[in-house]
């Protein structure tokens, strides 16, 4: 009875304020959450997860050691799945993400990328874009992953300094910019010899991400993978 009054108030909000999926703009029917079906089935995937050494992880080398790394799908602007990213990181739409990187676990079990992963982290946000935002959309991201795999989500870096956009920015800008912008957290003494996946919405130059995780590899015995929603094409 009680889900039915649910599914009544969900289809009477639909008729009042029309859910559309942020792709094509087509409204959306009861069973479809965020994005259309059509939408979800064309979404340019990267299938990174699938290649040995593959595009994203070459960023990487001789910067980092990371044990692999992948992103669910490509990001490109002007394209209509930008709108995706995009929605979940200005428009309050962070549930999408964290929706999606659940949807991304399911159709990489497969490649067994996740495999041996202990728990889940994300990049941080500076409190002053926090108060700016509402939230940190990396996180949600990183939870939906963790909830899907079963495993901790721990918040293990902070953000002790804010920087100017990335947008624009060459890849040595890039680095330049955010220099000191990272630390650990009071609370990695536990996560001796664990295997940390490192969760943001978007990789370009891998800048930010080369950062974090070299401040999580000073952790003894830690192995640093990374999962990005998004990826600019690398190639």
């Amino acid at each position: 009875m009680l889900k039915t009054i649910k599914q009544w108030l969900g289809a009477a909000a639909d008729v009042a304020m029309p859910r559309v999926c942020p792709v094509c703009g087509k409204a959306l029917d009861g069973d479809e959450r965020w994005i259309c079906r059509k939408c979800l089935a064309a979404l340019p995937r990267t299938r990174y997860e699938e290649v040995e050494f593959n595009t994203m992880e070459q960023r990487f080398a001789g910067k980092v050691p990371i044990e692999r790394a992948t992103a669910y799908f490509f990001y490109e602007k002007g394209s209509p799945y930008a709108s995706v990213l995009h929605d979940i990181k200005y428009h309050n739409s962070p549930r999408m993400g964290r929706w999606l990187t659940a949807r991304a676990v399911s159709d990489m079990a497969g490649s067994h990328f996740f495999d041996g992963i202990n728990m889940v982290t994300a990049v941080p946000l500076h409190r002053s874009k926090l108060a700016q935002r509402g939230y940190n959309q990396s996180k949600y991201l990183a939870r939906g992953i963790a909830d899907a795999l079963n495993i901790p989500y721990l918040e293990t870096l902070k953000a002790v300094r804010p920087h100017s956009t990335q947008t624009h920015k060459g890849a040595m800008e890039r680095w330049q910019n955010i220099q000191g912008n990272y630390a650990l957290r009071n609370n990695t003494d536990d996560l001796t010899g664990k295997h940390i996946l490192l969760v943001d919405d978007v990789v370009t130059t891998g800048s930010t991400l080369t950062v974090c995780s070299s401040l999580l590899k000073t952790i003894p015995g830690v192995t640093v993978s990374l999962f990005t929603l998004a990826a600019a094409r690398l190639d």
